[in-house]
């Protein structure tokens, strides 16, 4: 869907035409409003250079979970700066609107509106409807909230994606994300939110909380909690991991299986790595696994997790 839109994006709003019902808002403004891709990521320390194998285990975790999650929010804010740049198709009021563009094979048409709030804020959605159905409406694949009021690199704001909504629309391209993410960030407080509703494979649902804070060092501290069916039973288990680093790189990770079919037992587990990611000391309270090393050289002597939900 990204790169057939994209592609849409650019050979038609080189040629699109203009309609202006009050000619006072700037695209531009929207375009320094809204967040990057780069401003809403999690800037995880890494050494490509270094195998797999190498590294600490739960150091794999937290980059395999940042990944996944910078991804997820990363296309579609690459795709919306990408169709600011282009003229807007109308303006009408305080909205803009980009579209509806599709190119001849692509199974559907999308169009941006951008919404300027009286307050000084922006309203957008990403929107789209197949072209296989006939008289199918418009659904909103991305909401969102914009505010820029603080200044350059101080804005925060909130976005919604949907992708059960993009495989209505398009189920070519629309790959294989279910469910919905919901997105909040602060730019002046380096923090990032995200909300996971989906299923899993045997259709039962799955919701995931992560939240990232970075210091200006390169420091960070994430925590990412799941429930999910790891007991065996019909009850759900919540899955708690939070990972800390610092700007060298070395960190720690601690994980807690707890709730659900467990009932009242829970297991915990810690794990350190040095600043080339390899593993320094690990413990579990189940005896999972043998004891390695010692906590000395962790660089976070403790483990440090939020209270079960």
């Amino acid at each position: 869907m990204f790169k057939r839109f994209l592609a849409a994006t650019c050979a038609l709003s080189l040629v699109a035409c203009v309609k202006q019902d009050d000619g006072a808002v700037d695209s531009q403004d929207v375009d320094r409003a809204l967040p990057t891709a780069d401003q809403v990521s999690i800037k995880l320390p890494e050494d490509t250079a270094r195998s797999v194998g190498q590294l600490a285990t739960w150091y794999v975790a937290t980059r395999a979970v940042t990944r996944t999650f910078n991804g997820g929010s990363a296309w579609v804010l690459v795709l919306i700066h990408a169709i600011v740049k282009f003229p807007v198709t109308t303006i009408k009021d305080s909205t803009l609107t980009w579209g509806p563009w599709s190119d001849a094979l692509s199974p559907a048409e999308y169009k941006l509106d951008v919404r300027v709030v009286g307050d000084g804020t922006y309203a957008y959605t990403l929107s789209g409807r197949s072209k296989t159905v006939v008289g199918a409406p418009f659904e909103a694949v991305v909401d969102g909230t914009a505010d820029p009021r603080a200044g350059e690199l101080a804005g925060r704001g909130e976005f919604l994606i949907d992708f059960d909504a993009g495989k209505r629309i398009n189920p070519i391209d629309a790959g294989d994300a279910k469910g919905s993410v919901d997105v909040s960030y602060d730019l002046a407080q380096r923090h990032l939110a995200l909300t996971l509703m989906s299923t899993d494979d045997a259709g039962q649902a799955v919701a995931a909380d992560y939240a990232y804070n970075e210091a200006t060092d390169g420091s960070g501290d994430m925590v990412f909690d799941v429930g999910t069916n790891a007991g065996g039973g019909a009850q759900l288990e919540r899955v708690t991991l939070r990972s800390r680093w610092l700007a060298t790189g070395a960190g720690r990770a601690d994980a807690r299986l707890a709730g659900g079919d467990l009932g009242t037992t829970e297991a915990t587990a810690s794990e350190c790595w040095d600043t080339m990611f390899k593993r320094v000391f690990y413990t579990d309270s189940v005896n999972f696994a043998a004891t390695e090393g010692a906590p000395t050289g962790c660089a976070f002597a403790t483990a440090d997790l939020p209270l079960p939900r």
